[in-house]
């Protein structure tokens, strides 16, 4: 019995010895694999897809354009295109499945789109109008059961109910507003011009230019839950200083504790502690130092360090602050000039890359954020699309 199971054992040892060496091959093999694996998983986890929604024209551009962009390099390549009238403000859903499109133009309404997250294509599903005229801005609740749209030109929110296959229900409900403002141009009425949740998903805030005012909505006062339309009872308004004309504003990106709000006509960013819905102004920048009146869109790194707002009409470019990390006030470090009109930019969820819409010179700039100043360099990796006015990346 010795005997045998010491056999046994020898003639398992030198069995090993082979089976050693081809496991060793066998591993090698495997961790090439594995290796080659999570170089492709890499890579397709750098590669995001860039939307661009953009002012439509006979000559120029057609719709909302589709571009894979690499988060790592910088660089882009042309997927796709699907025909869209003034497709001006983009939103994505939750499950970054469908998309949804503002037709800013005389037939005032909202696109929906589903979209091919492998191949980057749109199809489009529906098309509702808003009920009123110029929308502007378009977001989604967290549930991705409900659309709203700012109204610019009708001074409202429309908001409408997406079916379940991402179609959008005719709206179900418009909250107009009115008011004025010191600017006898751009204030004569109220203009809705962004709205937007919090994280949370408890508040809607909406800015409205032509009242110099902040609106908020509760969500637990009103049926956004799949519900059919908003209530305007929980509806608080706060004032902002005439003269402001509040365009779009940005949370801070730890559990919304800032909020920061910009002025178009008054050129500069207010600050806000933030808690609970309720907000308390705490300071005031400028962003446009030439008083061009055309400040337009707000973004905060994701690490919460750097706020950005970018300015059009005169010396066109984006004002560039450092953000205090233990009352989240500003201090200006730099201005970046851009292309014309940068209408909207967005900042890659990375933190590396900030990509500018510039409409009036036909393309999209690529600019490398330093992680430690804030400050922006070109990378001279121009997207080029007709008349580009709102970028969102998915």
């Amino acid at each position: 019995m010795i005997s045998i199971a010491t056999t046994l054992m020898l003639s398992c040892t030198g069995n090993r010895t082979n089976s050693s060496d081809n496991n060793a091959e066998d591993g090698d093999n495997e961790e090439v694999a594995a290796a080659n694996k999570a170089v492709l998983t890499d890579a397709k986890s750098e590669e995001l897809f860039l939307l661009i929604g953009t002012y439509t024209s006979d000559e120029g551009s057609k719709g909302v354009y589709v571009h894979r962009f690499n988060t790592q390099t910088g660089s882009s390549d042309s997927i796709s295109m699907v025909e869209a009238n003034n497709p001006s403000y983009l939103a994505v859903s939750p499950t970054q499945d469908h998309v949804y499109a503002v037709s800013e133009g005389e037939d005032s309404g909202v696109y929906s789109f589903s979209f091919d997250k492998n191949s980057g294509t749109l199809i489009p599903i529906n098309f509702q109008p808003t009920l009123s005229s110029g929308p502007c801005y378009i977001t989604i609740d967290k549930s991705g059961k409900n659309v709203y749209t700012a109204n610019y030109g009708g001074g409202s929110i429309t908001s409408f109910q997406v079916n379940t296959n991402g179609s959008l229900t005719p709206a179900t409900s418009v909250l107009s507003f009115e008011g004025f403002g010191p600017d006898t141009t751009r204030q004569k009425s109220s203009h809705l011009h962004s709205v937007m949740f919090t994280s949370s998903g408890n508040y809607l805030f909406a800015t409205d230019l032509g009242s110099d005012r902040l609106y908020r909505l509760s969500s637990t006062h009103s049926p956004f839950e799949g519900q059919p339309s908003i209530d305007e009872r929980s509806l608080k308004v706060f004032d902002m200083p005439p003269g402001t004309g509040p365009r779009h504003f940005a949370f801070h990106p730890d559990n919304d504790k800032y909020l920061y709000i910009l002025g178009e006509l008054s050129g500069e960013v207010a600050v806000f502690d933030y808690e609970n819905g309720d907000i308390s102004h705490k300071q005031t920048v400028v962003a446009d130092s030439v008083g061009a009146r055309g400040s337009a869109d707000i973004h905060i790194t994701p690490d919460g360090r750097f706020l950005y707002s970018s300015n059009r009409l005169q010396a066109d470019g984006i004002a560039i602050f450092a953000i205090n990390a233990h009352d989240g006030t500003l201090t200006k470090v730099g201005y970046q000039p851009t292309a014309r009109h940068p209408r909207n930019f967005v900042i890659t969820p990375n933190g590396k890359y900030l990509l500018v819409a510039g409409r009036d010179d036909n393309k999209i700039q690529v600019f490398e954020i330093n992680k430690e100043t804030g400050l922006l360099t070109n990378t001279n990796q121009d997207i080029l699309v007709d008349k580009p006015v709102c970028l969102k990346l998915i």
